[in-house]
């Protein structure tokens, strides 16, 4: 008999779940720094890769709705080798964007707070440490189970949005009194030393596929997977196209940090408003929003090894459920282990920018590769037209992340430490599955 993990999730607790897993705010920040021509790529993502996303989850999810998500469906549909190889590069991406979403969230809570903590923004040592700390603080609270968890990830997506809203409104002011910082020109400009960023784009839009891995803890989840999907999509939509043009109405897209951007967007909209008080509320809003994201991440994730350890392809011990509270204690322990280390060997001969953005590059590469399998999946159960654009997207994402960033060292070794890595998760898989697989 198989595990059972216990139904605490609605739609109401869904919607937020999805908004603190996709919405991003340090992805604002990449946006307004490539200028005015992002307005058109957020519309084109939407379009191209976060509407197939929705309609394909929604179809799945009604379809299978069970633990696993991804990894069931591209099971059933291609066999278990794939099913495998899909879940396997799904959890190791996420034990990589761990890491960079600790980075991106504690350096833009240091500068959103000013003063002497702005400095702190760039300090290697206080920001991996502190990453480290959150990291271990949020592991050990989504031990106790979803029903207590569910409500870091309700107040961060809450505290998120609540962010965003504030930089909007803030932008509108600074747009109406002094005119914005940039000119609205929405064409997207051809630049080798900014092409990387369109891989972020879509990017930006993963998530909601989050939710659905937790089918076997959701109420109704043939239901609830596809409204919440179109409820939250539409308002992370709206908060990455707002939110990128209230920066650029604030700050010239040339000097916009893109780690802490949206941080340095709101230290200047109340400067110029006279309202410099606004700055920890804002460093307070971030740092519940990027707490609520972590745990969504950490606490959705664990399910993929969860469900492959029930088919026996990662050891059986994935699949125990902790005796008093329910969850899946070994898996959420081993990301914990494995993020620390990442957290750590990513950032050597790299300065903090040029860490982060490799971070973010190889999470890009391993978590696409289950997104093919995902708008594959869709395509044979009668999407075709929006698996074939989501899948032609997801391509494009995985080519340009392999572009260097201008501020990489050598060009060589950021292209062989994304390659090497992104091959080493791949043969890993592979023993992983025929050790599995023995009788």
């Amino acid at each position: 008999m198989e595990p059972a993990l216990r139904r605490e999730l609605g739609l109401r607790d869904l919607v937020l779940f999805n908004i603190a897993a996709v919405v991003g705010i340090r992805w604002l920040a990449a946006a307004a720094h490539a200028g005015p021509g992002s307005i058109t790529l957020w519309a084109l993502a939407a379009a191209l890769f976060f509407v197939p996303s929705a309609l394909a989850v929604s179809r799945l999810a009604a379809r299978y709705p069970e633990e696993g998500g991804l990894y069931v469906w591209t099971r059933r549909g291609f066999g278990d080798w794939h099913g495998f190889l899909c879940g396997w590069c799904y959890w190791l991406s996420n034990l990589f964007y761990f890491p960079n979403l600790l980075l991106a969230g504690i350096s833009i809570a240091a500068y959103a707070a000013g003063g002497e903590y702005a400095r702190l923004a760039d300090n290697r040592m206080f920001v991996v440490a502190t990453s480290l700390l959150v990291l271990w603080v949020a592991l050990v609270t989504n031990l106790v189970g979803v029903r207590v968890g569910k409500w870091t990830e309700n107040l961060g997506g809450l505290a998120t949005y609540l962010a965003g809203a504030l930089l909007v409104i803030l932008g509108a002011l600074v747009g109406l009194r002094h005119g914005p910082a940039n000119p609205i020109d929405p064409t997207p400009h051809w630049d080798w030393a900014k092409v990387n960023f369109w891989s972020q784009i879509a990017f930006a839009f993963g998530g909601l596929e989050l939710g659905a891995i937790m089918g076997g803890e959701i109420r109704d989840p043939a239901r609830t997977v596809p409204r919440a999907a179109w409820i939250s999509g539409t308002a992370i939509a709206g908060f990455y196209i707002l939110g990128t043009l209230a920066i650029l109405a604030v700050l010239p897209a040339g000097s916009v940090n893109i780690m802490h951007g949206l941080a340095q967007a709101g230290a200047a909209a109340g400067g110029r408003l006279g309202i410099p008080a606004l700055a920890p509320w804002l460093a307070a809003l971030i740092a519940l929003g990027i707490t609520g994201q972590l745990g969504a991440w950490m606490a959705g994730a664990a399910r993929v090894p969860f469900a492959i350890g029930l088919d026996r392809y990662l050891p059986a011990s994935f699949a125990r459920l902790h005796p008093r509270w329910g969850t899946p204690h070994v898996a959420l322990l081993t990301q914990g282990v494995a993020c620390t280390v990442f957290l750590l060997v990513m950032q050597v001969g790299e300065n903090l920018r040029t860490g982060y953005q490799l971070l973010v590059d190889l999470t890009v590469i391993t978590y696409f590769i289950p997104f093919l399998y995902l708008f594959a999946s869709a395509f044979k159960h009668g999407l075709r037209a929006s698996a074939a654009c989501g899948m032609a997207v997801t391509a494009a994402a995985i080519a340009f992340s392999l572009v260097p960033t201008a501020g990489a060292g050598s060009a060589w070794l950021f292209e062989t430490k994304l390659l090497g890595g992104s091959a080493l998760v791949v043969l890993a898989g592979r023993m992983w599955f025929r050790r599995g697989a023995r009788p």
